[in-house]
């Protein structure tokens, strides 16, 4: 462009399908209806067209670039592509930006399937231009130029990427040649799958003055595009409708897919904006943020304009849930508009996923309720705090329980009739501190071993190497950092199953808690197992070191050689050493005591859990099963780590999960329909009405 000058003329349409229209080079000054033709490129059309040409018209809602005729699909194409420059042009001056293309096989088609195409391209462009979410820059879209193209799927669709694999598109012809009719060589391109004119070049000796014909090789893009089985390139040859959603970088926006409905457009903008909420989605693992957007751009109900970056609410009013890190998310915006703004975690819930606070929410409750089903499946606990091992004596002053079992393991000789317990960090994850023991001899020897050096114990050895003791203290986190602890009677015969090879394993259930309150158990189920085969801890003797990958069954415990074989679906085990039905039953008594814990917390614990009618929050708990089929609550987690389901898993049990969540919670709040009660994957345990509105 540098040096050129851009000459506009003016162009009014004639008859539909006849060439008789109007061409001048001044203005109309009639009034009447006006084109303006530039002879620049696409992208320089853009420029003039929205700073200089109609700045009497007002503000441009909308570019549309096209319809170019010819397909747009796959990156070779849209990487030269003018009809998408002018639309990239559009969207670096910050302007929403529509690249329109017509795909075709033939140049033979009739006016109606070219008015339909137009019929639904221009419904697109409406739908678009009134539901822009704020992370797209470009739309590309391609309409296949082919009868009953209204009826065609409408998907959204990432660009192929592929390249030209024979060589130039330019065949070099010999001076002299006379051009050709498009037309007619374009046909004989597309037929031959090859160029025109290939067989007809010479490699000359010598630097000869050529010309060049275009003339790519078609049969590159269809390969590439059958061979991708999806994508733009892909869809198009299905004579499907695509839309891909694109940033002015090139790069797709993946969470974009399925289907799109035209006959769900809304009447009208006002019905428009009354639907729409908001979605700030930044989780902070991003193993999950692509699912959560997935649900909510699946959601037909309601429309969501979903963002994936920092945004300050202009509108405090403007419906909006927010999928981030707890620390991010805006609890007193949320306070003060209780009825427009929903958030993904409760801001008080120490009562449940602290473990030295769930065993006093556990045990509170059980005094109150002593027939209730926490009763026969969580085991009672000790827990104190601790900062120093020498005052360990001190803090288990009172632990009465596991000093009468210390006293029972001293009478006995026989390691298999000792029983065995557990030490668990209350503030700690990843497996980080756990411990078993059978002695109080054993459980100092712990603290011992995590306490730092004192001051005369000099820092290093007499070659100046690290010693032992700076060696586990860093493989542990210090006594004084963890500093809560819970002790609790260890379950030394877990349920083993042969399928398996005799690992331990513990179910990772998924629960939503909605409102104030109702909770909800996710049917679809992990199951984690340890690392190695599991052995009774009195195998090991009584010098002998603990290996704790037979008995820790959080993946976050191990290593990244059998992490990959730890992690099933619970409802696809196959295990015949176990009685018909053992899945329901375990199913059956999971649900029970997740209704009951959340009740104990919500009635008893209202200090430490404060459930507010504007959140909800997605819990991983553990359960443990033992030999007798019989379900222990372990532990609650906030922000569960999603991850460790793998990627064989991850649409099917975190996808679905969050499927669910947006249905279960966050349509309903904004007015939609409750989730259907056929659905079974989503099972009400809790419905607790605590008065909160």
């Amino acid at each position: 462009m540098v040096g050129q000058t851009l000459t506009p003329t003016y162009f009014r349409p004639g008859t539909l399908h006849k060439d008789d229209g109007i061409t001048q080079d001044r203005p109309f000054e009639d009034g009447g209806e006006e084109w303006i033709l530039l002879d620049g490129t696409p992208a320089s059309c853009t420029q003039i067209g929205l700073w200089h040409l109609f700045n009497d018209r007002g503000p441009i809602d909308v570019i549309v670039s096209g319809p170019n005729y010819g397909r747009n699909t796959t990156a070779v194409f849209a990487l030269s592509s003018g009809t998408l420059g002018a639309a990239l042009e559009g969207a670096t001056m910050g302007k929403k930006s529509i690249a329109l293309s017509y795909a075709f096989d033939s140049r033979d088609h009739d006016p109606e399937t070219i008015a339909a195409a137009s019929r639904v391209s221009t419904k697109l462009i409406e739908k678009f231009a009134s539901e822009w979410p704020e992370d797209v820059h470009v739309y590309s879209i391609n309409v296949p130029l082919r009868k009953g193209v209204e009826e065609q799927l409408i998907t959204y669709t990432d660009m192929i990427q592929n390249k030209w694999t024979s060589g130039s598109s330019f065949t070099v012809l010999k001076e002299g040649a006379d051009d050709q009719d498009p037309n007619t060589e374009e046909l004989k391109i597309r037929d031959a799958g090859k160029s025109a004119d290939a067989a007809n070049g010479e490699k000359p000796t010598y630097r000869d003055h050529v010309t060049f014909k275009w003339s790519p090789n078609f049969a590159d893009v269809r390969d590439a595009s059958l061979a991708a089985g999806k994508g733009d390139g892909w869809h198009v040859l299905q004579g499907h409708i695509t839309v891909t959603p694109l940033k002015a970088n090139f790069w797709h926006l993946p969470h974009y897919t399925g289907e799109i409905k035209l006959d769900e457009m809304a009447s009208s903008h006002l019905e428009l904006a009354k639907n729409r909420a908001l979605a700030i989605v930044q989780h902070p693992e991003p193993y999950v943020q692509p699912l959560i957007v997935k649900a909510l751009r699946n959601t037909h109900s309601i429309a969501f304009d979903v963002v994936e970056q920092d945004v300050a609410l202009h509108h405090p009013d403007r419906p909006c849930v927010s999928f981030r890190d707890y620390e991010d998310l805006n609890f007193d915006h949320a306070m003060q508009h209780s009825t427009t703004a929903l958030v993904c975690a409760y801001v008080i819930r120490k009562a449940l996923i602290r473990k030295h606070y769930l065993s006093n929410t556990i045990a509170t409750w059980l005094t109150k309720h002593p027939d209730s089903a926490l009763g026969n499946h969580f085991k009672p606990s000790v827990h104190f705090e601790l900062d120093y091992a020498e005052f360990l004596d001190d803090a288990l002053v009172d632990a009465w329980d596991l000093h009468e079992s210390m006293q029972r393991n001293d009478a006995t000789t026989e390691l298999s009739s000792k029983e065995w317990w557990i030490l668990k960090p209350g503030m700690s994850d990843g497996g980080q501190g756990i411990q078993l023991f059978s002695s109080l001899q054993e459980l100092q020897s712990i603290f011992d071993a995590w306490d730092p050096p004192s001051d005369d114990e000099g820092e290093e050895g007499e070659d100046g190497a690290e010693t032992d003791h700076e060696q586990d203290t860093k493989q542990v986190a210090m006594t004084s950092q963890l500093r809560h602890f819970i002790v609790q009677p260890y379950i030394a015969n877990p349920a083993l199953l042969p399928s398996h090879n005799n690992h331990k394993f513990h179910v990772r259930t998924y629960v939503l808690a909605v409102g104030a309150l109702k909770v909800f158990v996710y049917k679809e189920m992990l199951a984690l197992f340890a690392a190695k085969p599991y052995q009774h801890p009195s195998t090991t003797g009584s010098d002998a070191q603990i290996d704790l990958t037979q008995h820790l069954t959080n993946t976050c415990f191990q290593d990244e050689s059998t992490k990959h074989s730890s992690v099933y679906s619970f409802w696809n085990i196959q295990e015949s050493a176990l009685p018909a039905g053992w899945q329901e039953a375990i199913f059956a008594q999971i649900c029970q005591v997740t209704g009951e814990v959340f009740k104990a917390a919500a009635r008893e614990q209202m200090v430490h859990f404060q459930s507010i009618p504007n959140a909800f929050e997605v819990f991983g708990v553990d359960f443990l099963v033992d030999e007798h089929q019989n379900v222990w609550l372990l532990e609650l987690n906030a922000y569960p780590d999603f991850k460790q389901t793998g990627e064989a898993l991850q649409d099917k049990i975190v996808g679905g999960l969050f499927e669910g969540i947006v249905r279960t919670a966050v349509v309903p709040f904004f007015g939609g329909p409750a989730p259907d009660v056929k659905d079974d994957r989503m099972i009400l345990v809790a419905d607790i009405d605590l008065g909160r509105r």
